[in-house]
């Protein structure tokens, strides 16, 4: 007898035809002939594909006709390698059916990979084979459109379980498939995959959507080979969130989303915080530790400290730090988006909208207008907090941040606690002063040079004017040196030469000639002053001619 699950067949009308051709069979048969008075059982309860592909087996060998489609093809083929049909062609029929039909379009590929599914281990071979049809194919698709709309292949990867598509994104990552494509296949598998948990996350809270939702997750392609849209991330992470997912599943969901924040919307980061129901702020806790991680992912310090020195010595910084700063920036500013939303909330307690306002750093925002912002809405939607309270909420931002505009608003708001008004005062007398002085230095700096420029040019054209009043004063000088003496002092030196006078220094000889010019020291009058004068300058110049001073004579009258 062969039994198989509920069916029993008699094995005495197949043996002559079953035998010859499944060696299983054949086997069994042949250990049982010592006893010709036993009966034969075999148990195929283990047969790939169960009593259908038995049955289809069995026509074969008796010759009826049956159809191979794509749906019973793996069973066929995993039963007659478990009965040990490869002597008969069975097996060889199985796999040109496969090979000339079944795997050469992408919707029969897929249904060929499904089938395989229920008969793992046995159909691993088929599975990978299958796989690798359904890659070709939406690569071809890809490069070569055959239908419309372009993505129409997304659709037909719905009916895949997790590991069939594990298997078929393995043969893409093989065949060297685009990024993008690898990217449209996840996303689109995840989300009609995932259609009805999506779509109400209270609603699919049973062991079977969390099974599911793990698995999906567990199957998605890393970040650094494809990244996923950040905004379909963040709905997989409140879904995971909502139906109270593995740890696993959404420490790794709040990486991914970490990896892409850059590119999150407001909306986007505000779904996650949302509960269930998307009606109240919850989920806190998950959007501080995705902003965390991605404040730990672009902002860590440089290894080595000669290249920072060298960036800063530079002056410039590197197109990758340009960029981690730049995603920062506007991480900072959806975060202060979110934070100004997430402030209308009521129940919303101080540490959890402090922990998400503050978990991007100070410097990473260019102005906290946005924050304070969020801070005034807190503040207004909490008008029963005290004096110490509202300024733990506003600890969060730096008065020394803030626009003008916003300074003065600051200045009025009556919600704000003392310490941050008097803040607001300071910091804004403070920079109105640093703006005078930057103000009074650079026109300082550019009289200075104006100041400096005119100097020159007055000391170059004064320089000219004495070169060229010392030039006729020596040729004046020179003049006058050469013209004859008049009076007693050329009738001395004639009488008597005089020693050969000292060279005078120039300033000697324009100081003489000087005096010779002086009206009242001429040389035709022998009064009192003159005489003192010639005298003094005789005393002054022992070696130069000798005047005589004429005696005086009484004239009488006789």
């Amino acid at each position: 007898m062969i039994r198989m699950n509920e069916l029993c067949f008699s094995l005495l009308p197949l043996q002559a035809v079953m035998v010859p051709k499944c060696g299983y069979i054949r086997r069994a048969v042949a250990a049982a002939t010592k006893d010709p008075s036993a009966t034969v059982e075999l148990d195929l309860s283990a047969l790939p594909g169960g009593a259908d592909a038995f049955e289809k087996a069995a026509r074969y060998c008796y010759g009826a006709n049956f159809e191979i489609t794509a749906s019973n093809a793996p069973a066929l083929r995993c039963a007659a390698a478990f009965l040990d049909m490869h002597a008969d062609d069975l097996p060889r029929r199985v796999d040109d059916f496969l090979s000339q039909s079944t795997l050469r379009s992408l919707s029969t590929a897929v249904a060929v990979l499904r089938s395989c599914e229920p008969l793992l281990p046995a159909a691993d071979d088929l599975l990978r084979r299958a796989a690798d049809a359904v890659a070709l194919r939406i690569c071809n698709e890809a490069l070569f459109p055959t239908r419309s709309p372009p993505g129409w292949w997304t659709t037909e990867l719905a009916a895949l379980s997790p590991a069939s598509f594990h298997k078929v994104e393995t043969a893409l990552r093989c065949r060297h498939a685009d990024p993008h494509l690898l990217v449209t296949a996840a996303s689109a598998y995840a989300e009609l995959a995932l259609s009805e948990v999506l779509a109400n996350p209270a609603g699919a809270g049973d062991d079977d959507h969390r099974q599911k939702v793990e698995s999906v997750v567990e199957v998605l392609p890393s970040g650094a080979d494809a990244p996923i849209p950040a905004a379909f991330l963040c709905r997989l992470l409140h879904a995971a969130v909502a139906i109270e997912a593995s740890h696993k599943t959404c420490r790794d969901l709040e990486l991914r989303v970490a990896a892409v924040l850059d590119q999150a919307t407001a909306p986007d980061l505000l779904a996650v915080a949302l509960d269930a129901a998307g009606e109240r702020v919850t989920n806190t806790d998950t959007v501080r530790r995705v902003i965390a991680a991605f404040v730990e992912r672009h902002a860590a310090p440089e290894s080595g400290g000669g290249r920072s020195r060298r960036a800063s010595m530079s002056g410039g910084r590197s197109a990758s730090e340009l960029d981690a700063a730049g995603a920062m920036e506007r991480v900072a500013k959806t975060v202060d988006e979110v934070a100004a939303e997430m402030a209308t909330e009521e129940s919303l307690a101080i540490s959890k909208f402090v922990g998400v306002a503050g978990a991007v750093p100070e410097e990473a925002r260019p102005s906290h207008d946005c924050l304070y912002r969020a801070v005034d809405i807190y503040l207004k939607t909490h008008p029963e907090l005290d004096e110490i309270e509202r300024e733990k909420v506003c600890s969060v931002m730096d008065p020394l941040r803030l626009s003008y505009q916003a300074r003065l608003h600051a200045s009025q708001n009556k919600r704000l606690p003392l310490q941050a008004v008097l803040s607001a005062l300071y910091y804004d007398q403070l920079k109105l002063r640093s703006a005078a002085t930057e103000e009074d230095d650079g026109s300082s700096a550019v009289g200075k040079a104006r100041a400096q420029a005119r100097a020159d040019a007055a000391l170059a054209r004064e320089n000219e004017a004495l070169r060229s009043e010392l030039a006729r004063m020596r040729a004046y000088v020179s003049g006058m040196q050469q013209q004859p003496s008049k009076g007693s002092g050329s009738s001395s030196r004639a009488s008597s030469p005089a020693p050969a006078p000292k060279k005078a220094s120039f300033l000697g000889t324009v100081s003489r000639t000087l005096s010779r010019l002086n009206p009242f020291k001429g040389h035709h009058g022998w009064g009192k002053d003159t005489a003192s004068s010639i005298a003094a300058d005789g005393r002054r110049h022992s070696n130069t001619t000798h005047v005589v001073k004429p005696k005086r004579r009484r004239f009488s009258i006789s």
